[in-house]
């Protein structure tokens, strides 16, 4: 396929890579910011621009991988005057309605992953949901997505809500419980690498034992001792003080509505 990528950023240019790798034909690359959108078109093909007036009408696919709040403005300006090629957005929040009224064919191409342009990642293993809003689109964009991964699944908008918040709760919120980790390590010289080991086991665990059955420490069993030792150790930090009793609180009440101790 002929394809248009709008955005240049951490999905964008793994998908981009991914999809270049598959024999697809990136013809364009938009970003807003001229470097990004040349630095990709590089490694791509095609031609770059930062210019929407100036994206080509040529292409047969335009996949939106912007930022969530940029959609509703940058899409009307790329559909107008292409209203029968494929259009496609790649958030996890936001509905496919987004091209309604406007496009004939559209859809939506959800990779759940993590990207960061400075990692290489193995798309083939990565979970792809698609969703189209006729039979063509739907079948277009899962053929293109069977094209650089091997888990595609239909997902419906309101379903995939529930999916991309169940994705923050596993990843980003779970890094930001990293960098509370590494913070209160660097305020006593302890380097962060000591829990690389702890880490990696915890997320080796939950391939083989269902979360619940995988979670350990003083939470689950309620030590009170230890939890209100841990505790004062954040008084100088409200907010994260807050965080870990309620995070201790929750922990112990699914334990117990398991039949956990």
């Amino acid at each position: 396929m002929r394809i248009v990528l709008i955005g240049a950023g951490n999905l964008a240019t793994n998908l981009g890579k991914a999809l270049h790798g598959a024999g697809h034909d990136i013809v364009q690359v938009y970003s807003h910011t001229w470097d990004n959108a040349q630095r990709l078109a590089t490694i791509v093909g095609g031609a770059a621009t930062d210019d929407l007036s100036s994206i080509v009408s040529s292409a047969d696919v335009y996949i939106f991988s912007i930022k969530d709040s940029a959609l509703g403005e940058v899409i009307p300006q790329v559909v107008s005057g292409r209203a029968d090629k494929l259009m496609i957005h790649t958030a996890g929040s936001m509905p496919m309605s987004l091209f309604e009224g406007m496009a004939l064919h559209y859809g939506v191409l959800y990779p759940m992953q993590t990207f960061s342009k400075s990692r290489e990642v193995d798309f083939k293993v990565i979970p792809c949901f698609v969703e189209g809003n006729d039979s063509y689109a739907l079948s277009a964009i899962a053929e293109l997505a069977s094209s650089v991964s091997d888990r595609v699944s239909e997902l419906s908008s309101d379903d995939r809500r529930y999916l991309h918040l169940a994705a923050v709760w596993a990843c980003n919120f779970t890094n930001h419980c990293y960098e509370v980790s590494a913070e209160l390590l660097r305020k006593h010289g302890i380097p962060f690498d000591v829990m690389l080991p702890l880490i990696d086991e915890t997320a080796a665990k939950v391939h083989d034992l269902a979360p619940i059955d995988a979670q350990t420490g003083p939470a689950v069993r309620f030590d009170e001792n230890v939890i209100r030792a841990q505790s004062l150790l954040m008084r100088d930090n409200p907010l994260l003080k807050d965080l870990y009793e309620r995070m201790s609180m929750s922990i112990h009440k699914v334990a117990l509505s398991k039949g956990k101790k």
